[in-house]
């Protein structure tokens, strides 16, 4: 089985950079995507096979999440009941048989830390949603949770540190999904690599020296370890401003 996600940064751009000959390539079972910044009647996506769930922001051109799936789920539901995250769109849950499935777009604390608060709030909310779930069976989240939790995953850490998506607060809260037990399939496979970004600033030439963050995750339950085949980051497809990433599990 395999299950990607991508923030595509707007999937109507996306689209027309590319989109759509990766997602046929890859032929993931589940196709994630965050910040889609569209409505559902705004694009017209033919993916033949694949049941499609979205969740627009009701503002317009704004955040938003979609999932593109093989396999019809049990249940879909959208947000963990907080109104404001379901305004902007940022959660779906799948639920299958054997698994949750969680698709999310975490909110940014911005340049200023004008949202720190609010982002450690829904942390919060998100890690009690989380565990919940994960007390009737095991989950799989995923997503773009706008956090480096360790040095090694970001370029700059020193001169990062107390910025958003790297300040102290957001990493010790993340750090709590961890020490719950869940696993970031990516480290759980490559451990000390270095490296290894998912997201790259737009500015002059900082993708093509690898200037970035690794700020995209799968976390799995520990109960689903025996599974996990591998845990990838696809850098050189192109169309956002993150790449995909791409997790592997025996079925």
């Amino acid at each position: 089985m395999k299950i990607v996600s991508w923030n595509v940064n707007g999937i109507r751009a996306c689209v027309k950079k590319g989109f759509l000959d990766y997602f046929n390539e890859v032929d993931a079972d589940i196709f994630c995507i965050q910040e889609t910044k569209c409505q559902e009647d705004q694009i017209e996506l033919d993916l033949p096979g694949y049941h499609q769930y979205w969740n627009s922001a009701i503002k317009k051109g704004y955040s938003g999440t979609a999932i593109f799936t093989k396999n019809k789920p049990l249940t879909v539901s959208y947000g963990v009941g907080d109104n404001e995250s379901e305004d902007e769109g940022r959660i779906i849950t799948l639920e299958y048989e054997q698994f949750y499935l969680i698709n999310v777009y975490t909110p940014n604390s911005q340049r200023d830390l004008a949202r720190l608060s609010y982002r450690l709030t829904w942390e919060d909310e998100m890690l009690t949603y989380i565990t919940k779930l994960n007390t009737m069976k095991p989950v799989i989240l995923c997503g773009d949770l706008n956090v480096a939790f360790s040095e090694i995953d970001l370029r700059n850490p020193k001169s990062n540190l107390g910025n958003s998506g790297f300040t102290i607060e957001e990493r010790v809260k993340f750090g709590r999904l961890l020490d719950y037990g869940f696993i970031d399939s990516f480290r759980y496979f490559y451990p000390d690599k270095e490296g290894a970004y998912t997201w790259w600033s737009y500015m002059n030439k900082v993708r093509e020296r690898n200037i970035g963050w690794r700020i995209d995750y799968f976390f799995v339950s520990e109960s689903l370890t025996n599974k996990l085949i591998d845990s990838q980051i696809h850098y050189n497809i192109m169309g956002s401003d993150h790449c995909p990433i791409m997790l592997e599990m025996h079925r």
